[in-house]
């Protein structure tokens, strides 16, 4: 691995910061630290950078330790939110900066800061005033002026946090495509699910418990796409957004193969097989809206024990109301939301228990508001957490 965090701890007086992180990065992956505020991200970030010193851990790269190494000789790069550039000095001042620190050739500068204006697309803005940039073209320059210097490690502090929405989902894709491109290693910091996902190679969801004394650690790392379909704790679930969690007790394995569960009487389509070398047992478990089928664990359970229930929004295909059959769940609708190749539907069953689904449906699937109506919950989409 080229970038080594190990078993960082770090706290101020009566305020534990961050507890116990590890974590890796190899040459040109994106790792995304996502988290709440107040979970320790930024201090960890400085501490990579060494802006900041640990109470103990590691820092290592390339397999030094970096602990003797000041911050200005590391060779990192670090993008603030506020872009930290000069307003007084034009786009191609503020993207040579760095190079004139290095001592860089004014020829070399030159040719470089052509260089990092056309990978932003940002080619003939050199003489253009900082101030009179809109707020992601001045994203754009603080990119490249941490790029220009060809830095070993690049860090960066809530990068898109300045921006409105719409800017904001405009530039994530491009940030990773540009990323990507020039093969840089970086360390992104983010509290925003969505920009991690879209940006990252490997997504590291921090937690903090300061009710225990304990600062920032990692509560589970993996793929953006591992992370969304398998969060490990109900607390990644709820800080992923995923609203219908449900208390649990596995009741055992269900016999039977894919071929032969079916679905509800009528379904229009089977239950998702499970990927292929990835033979997920199909679990009984027992919930307030009756007994549920999933083959989607983030755990291994064995009969008896507690879970919490997460059902994912994609979960529900909606049925007429009466039909009967595996994983199906008697309600009500209580309000639709129209969203494209999608709706959103809230439903109300029995014990109070309410769900929020993105459902494929369509006018005519959905009975008017307040009347009943049937769910089928795809196995594949119910995913078994720890209590």
């Amino acid at each position: 691995m080229l970038l080594e965090v190990i078993h960082i701890a770090k706290s101020y007086p009566d305020l534990p910061v961050l507890h116990d992180v590890s974590l890796t990065a190899d040459e040109g992956e994106i790792v995304c630290l996502l988290g709440p505020s107040g979970c320790g991200k930024s201090t960890l970030l400085r501490i990579v950078a060494g802006l900041e010193t640990p109470d103990s851990g590691q820092v290592a790269f390339a397999g030094t330790d970096l602990a003797a190494t000041p911050a200005h000789r590391r060779g990192f790069g670090l993008m603030f939110q506020d872009y930290a550039l000069f307003p007084h000095r034009d786009v191609a001042a503020n993207i040579a900066f760095g190079l004139r620190m290095q001592g860089r050739p004014p020829a070399e500068i030159a040719a470089r800061v052509r260089e990092m204006l056309a990978l932003v697309n940002l080619a003939g803005y050199e003489r253009r005033r900082v101030v009179e940039l809109s707020g992601g073209e001045q994203q754009r320059v603080a990119l490249a002026r941490s790029l220009a210097p060809r830095p070993r490690l690049l860090m960066l502090d809530e990068p898109l946090g300045a921006l409105d929405r719409s800017l904001r989902e405009q530039l994530m894709n491009e940030l990773r495509v540009i990323l990507k491109g020039v093969g840089v290693t970086a360390l992104y910091v983010t509290h925003d699910q969505e920009e991690a996902f879209a940006v990252a190679d490997r997504v590291l969801i921090m937690r903090a418990r300061l009710e225990a004394g304990e600062g920032g650690r990692v509560e589970q790392e993996g793929t953006p796409q591992a992370v969304y379909r398998r969060p490990a704790t109900g607390y990644v679930a709820r800080f992923l957004g995923f609203r219908n969690l449900l208390e649990g007790r596995v009741s055992g394995e269900l016999g039977g193969t894919w071929g032969n569960l079916g679905g509800a009487s009528g379904s229009l389509r089977p239950p998702t097989p499970p990927p292929p070398g990835s033979p997920a047992p199909l679990l009984l478990v027992e919930t307030p809206l009756g007994t549920l089928t999933t083959s989607d664990s983030a755990a291994a359970f064995a009969a008896g024990d507690r879970v919490t229930v997460l059902i994912r929004p994609e979960a529900a295909d909606v049925r007429p109301a009466g039909m009967t059959g595996t994983n199906v769940i008697a309600g009500r609708l209580v309000s639709c939301s129209f969203r494209g190749s999608y709706t959103v539907i809230r439903t109300a069953h029995a014990g109070g228990i309410e769900l929020t689904c993105e459902a494929a449906a369509t006018d005519a699937d959905l009975p008017p508001t307040g009347e009943p109506l049937a769910l089928w919950l795809d196995p594949a989409a119910i995913t078994l957490l720890p209590a």
